[in-house]
């Protein structure tokens, strides 16, 4: 069940190879969905509250998150996109390297939709993201999609 419009993905990263890897293991996963990259917190708050550059981006209709960012750490920008009343309905998956159980059970504390921690193997990268979009863009309904 594919949409007419291609799903948006938000992929808060700082690691650049990492950002690659996903891309890749994206296309490979068979996903077809815009993908918005930003590399900091602070820039993907800026990117969610449509702030400049970003004042003509649609909403994602999904957030990969990474915990470990720089300026603006993961777990703090987890906590103020579920704090806010424009932003919280969007689903958040932490998409990370962790396996701590603080890590984890802090981010489903501060409202994480889900918590992925990245495989080392590639091919089990793309089947890990072949479930995840199965699952958010196949059976889950969505918010819809709106400016600010």
């Amino acid at each position: 069940m594919q949409s007419v419009e291609p799903s948006s993905i938000l992929l808060v990263e700082d690691n650049p190879d990492d950002v690659e890897l996903t891309r890749i293991a994206m296309l490979d996963a068979g996903i077809e969905a815009d993908l918005s990259v930003v590399y900091d917190g602070r820039e993907a708050l800026r990117f969610l509250r449509q702030e400049a550059p970003w004042e003509h981006v649609e909403r994602p209709d999904l957030i990969l998150l990474d915990l470990n960012l720089p300026q603006l750490d993961g777990r703090q920008l987890l906590k103020m996109i579920k704090d806010d009343p424009e932003l919280r309905s969007i689903p958040v998956i932490v998409l990370t390297t962790s396996v701590d159980d603080h890590d984890v059970s802090e981010s489903y504390r501060s409202g994480a939709n889900s918590f992925i921690s990245k495989p080392a193997d590639f091919d089990l990268f793309v089947t890990t993201l072949r479930s995840l979009q199965e699952f958010w863009f196949a059976t889950a309904v969505l918010p819809p999609r709106h400016r600010n």
